[in-house]
């Protein structure tokens, strides 16, 4: 495990984030855990999920996270409207445009990531729960808005399957972007055997 410890100045940067000078704005690259040894990636498969153990001391064996991927601190508040598509059907060479704006409803400025994700909702094999596609910083002020313009290829929605070809599956997507949520559906399938999907 490597440890990074802040330069010269860190102390200053810290100081300034506690004290309220600075605002966070980082968000986590991965699930922290609660507890030793209950690692948990934020894509598991659907089959990954456990539930409630009946025995004779009937365990809890759900996996307690501490943070979820994409957490981050910040002194402001964001909130996320107009989610759109610029088509709900689609096929591996097509372009899709998402848009959303997000509004600083706060009274401190910052920065938000704004992740875009997916979820397979039909596959051959068992999709990931869900899947981040892209990512986005912008900084806004005090009730400053900003459209947030994601674009994606239809084929970077694809996943390798048992073949280990690369498959683009014929089914609907669930998009989701901060509390926002709209489908999307592939016409055809296609499969082709290099992973460069560009």
């Amino acid at each position: 495990v490597h440890i990074m410890l802040p330069g010269n100045y860190g102390g200053d940067a810290l100081a300034d984030l506690i004290a309220g000078d600075a605002n966070f704005s980082g968000k986590l690259p991965f699930t922290y855990p609660k507890f030793i040894n209950s690692l948990a990636t934020y894509d598991y498969k659907p089959c990954e999920q456990m539930g409630t153990m009946e025995g004779e001391y009937n365990y809890d064996a759900v996996m307690d996270i501490q943070w979820p991927f994409g957490y981050g601190l910040s002194y402001t508040s964001y909130e996320y409207s107009n989610f759109k598509v610029n088509r709900t059907t689609f096929n591996a060479d097509d372009e899709l445009i998402f848009e959303v704006d997000v509004k600083n409803v706060g009274e401190r400025a910052g920065k938000e990531t704004v992740l875009l994700y997916s979820s397979d909702l039909a596959a051959s094999v068992s999709p990931d729960v869900i899947r981040l596609r892209y990512f986005e910083k912008v900084e806004l002020q005090p009730g400053e808005t900003k459209k947030v313009v994601m674009k994606l290829k239809g084929s970077d929605l694809a996943f390798v399957g048992q073949d280990r070809k690369w498959r683009l599956e014929q089914g609907r997507f669930r998009m989701k972007c901060g509390s926002e949520i709209l489908y999307i559906d592939c016409e055809k399938d296609k499969i082709w055997d290099t992973p460069n999907i560009d």
